[in-house]
């Protein structure tokens, strides 16, 4: 049976890095990534049939989920090229009052048919700047918001499904590397923000990248788990074999049949 983790993400959210990482660590352990809708967060993580047991997405997520807060987007508006809009360095509240809303955001319920409308010049949409640069429309540009928050990228799991796989995952994401126990601070170069995000912070968010825990998530509670806080073979469908030892790429011990992160 093929040892595995699973691990899912929504638009506009790369795990590639830690993939890399991860596959360089423990190469006896196959990574599978999977990419999935932002609604279907609960969804994926809940179905018992189910082989996600991660999911990089945006808060906020349910109260009864384990989220570790990573970093903040930038929200943007998206406008035409030749729009009056678009000579502004950034946007500012006084400017959204001139102009149609198509959607406020933080994140459009449909991207593309928003973009599509901003195209049509009915009017402009905010919305993170991955995803504006994952839709890639070349009649059209972004500018910051002003004092917008921006939207935060969490690494979500389900308590009962955090298992010696799912631990060393967080501390590959939070920066540990091969040689350093759960014990020892996280490093902070794990989690800083992807190469494909913008340097410049969105004004009023909070710190991103340094893989601190939020106070609160916006609409409930983020409960960010310690890494080594978790219970191993305690799930639903939890390995009870033991986990990789870091650096050494190989699986203790023999993984049951049909547990979470062994298909």
């Amino acid at each position: 049976m093929t040892v595995a983790l699973t691990i899912a993400f929504v638009p506009g959210v790369s795990p590639a890095k830690w993939a890399r990482v991860w596959r360089d660590r423990f190469p006896s352990v196959e990574l599978r990534l999977r990419p999935v809708g932002q609604g279907d967060l609960v969804a994926v993580l809940c179905d018992e049939d189910d082989v996600v047991d991660m999911v990089f997405a945006r808060m906020p997520v349910p109260e009864d989920l384990r989220a570790i807060p990573l970093w903040t987007e930038t929200a943007v508006v998206a406008t035409p090229k030749d729009s009056d809009l678009a000579k502004a360095t950034e946007v500012t509240a006084a400017h959204l009052e001139t102009v149609q809303m198509i959607d406020a955001g933080p994140v459009p319920a449909d991207v593309d048919a928003a973009l599509d409308l901003v195209e049509a010049n009915v009017g402009v949409v905010v919305l993170p700047q991955s995803l504006f640069r994952k839709a890639s429309r070349k009649d059209l540009v972004a500018r910051p918001l002003a004092d917008a928050e921006g939207t935060r990228v969490a690494l979500v799991w389900r308590d009962e499904d955090s298992s010696e796989l799912t631990e060393e995952f967080i501390g590959v994401v939070r920066g540990r590397t091969a040689n350093s126990s759960r014990s020892q601070p996280d490093q902070p170069g794990g989690s800083e923000r992807p190469a494909d995000e913008p340097s410049r912070p969105a004004r009023g968010a909070s710190g991103s990248g340094n893989g601190s825990r939020s106070k609160e998530a916006p609409g409930g509670k983020a409960k960010a788990k310690s890494p080594g806080g978790g219970k191993s073979g305690a799930g639903k469908k939890s390995n009870t074999g033991k986990g990789p030892t870091p650096g050494r790429g190989k699986m203790r011990g023999k993984p049951s049949r049909g547990s979470k992160g062994n298909r």
